[in-house]
């Protein structure tokens, strides 16, 4: 009976075993290993093709790059984040303005809308609507909480307080009907332009606008207020004032929204001249 001995068997194997030893240890500090079978696992470390990845090395990850994937937790975090960043404290504030629109309504009718001190009830309702807007915009600012919920919000909610409070000053008799046309036909109109050019682009609130809305603020807190003497002719003065900021700066929000549209529609033609070609 032929054969290979007991010994040279033994060492054959042994040897055969090496090989494959050093040849996997070769294969796990080679980068390209393409013979290595996919899932086979190295030292701890999972061959996936050619390459190495999830490995660790000195107690640090490491993998090729866009191969890992990232962990169920990063992404829910990341979803809690996004959802969250909404709930700022600018936009909190926005908020609170909507909501001062039906309490100030009720104050400012209540008694048939003459009684000073109901009026006065009203004036602090409308105070603290004025004064929160000028703090969400700067907070957005200088913490970097602009969102777009913010940007398009902001603008409805000064339009929702100052709308009630010029609607019940016309009806009262206080204020002519052709001063709230005006402002309230620049209201509504800049604010159907902004959903209309909302495709290309926000028209974040401007200094103009602001001061605008600063102006109004101050003209219609001294109409709801029952004012007598110069002071109820100053109050007219300012009215005055803030109806030329409302029509000037309506005016460079249309153009505003001129530019942005054509800018929109001209980086759409661009990119689709580069996606034919």
């Amino acid at each position: 009976m032929t054969g290979v001995p007991a010994s040279a068997a033994g060492g054959s194997s042994k040897a055969g075993a090496a090989g494959k030893v050093s040849a996997v240890g070769s294969a796990g500090s080679s980068k390209s290993a393409g013979s290595t079978p996919a899932g086979s696992k190295v030292g701890g470390a999972k061959i996936a093709g050619s390459e190495v990845t999830g490995s660790k090395v000195g107690g640090d990850e490491t993998g090729v790059p866009g191969e890992a994937k990232p962990a169920r937790g990063g992404k829910i975090a990341a979803a809690a984040v996004n959802q969250a960043s909404i709930w700022n404290i600018a936009n909190l504030l926005t908020m609170l303005r909507l909501v001062l629109v039906p309490a100030f309504v009720a104050l400012m009718l209540a008694d048939g809308g003459y009684d000073p001190a109901w009026r006065s009830f009203a004036w602090a309702a409308f105070a603290i609507a004025m004064i929160t807007d000028l703090f969400d915009g700067h907070l957005a600012r200088t913490y970097n909480l602009v969102t777009d919920f913010g940007k398009i919000a902001d603008p409805i909610a000064d339009k929702a307080i100052m709308g009630a409070a010029l609607i019940c000053l016309s009806v009262l008799d206080d204020l002519p009907w052709w001063v709230t046309g005006v402002i309230l036909g620049r209201e509504l109109g800049i604010t159907l332009l902004r959903f209309i050019v909302i495709r290309y682009g926000v028209i974040p609130a401007s200094r103009g606008g602001k001061l605008k809305t600063l102006t109004q603020g101050v003209a219609v807190g001294m109409y709801i207020l029952a004012l007598t003497g110069w002071l109820a002719t100053l109050r007219w003065w300012v009215m005055a004032a803030a109806v030329v900021l409302t029509v000037a700066t309506g005016l460079d929000y249309v153009r505003q929204a001129i530019v942005l549209r054509r800018q929109g529609i001209a980086e759409r033609k661009a990119a689709l001249e580069e996606t034919e070609a």
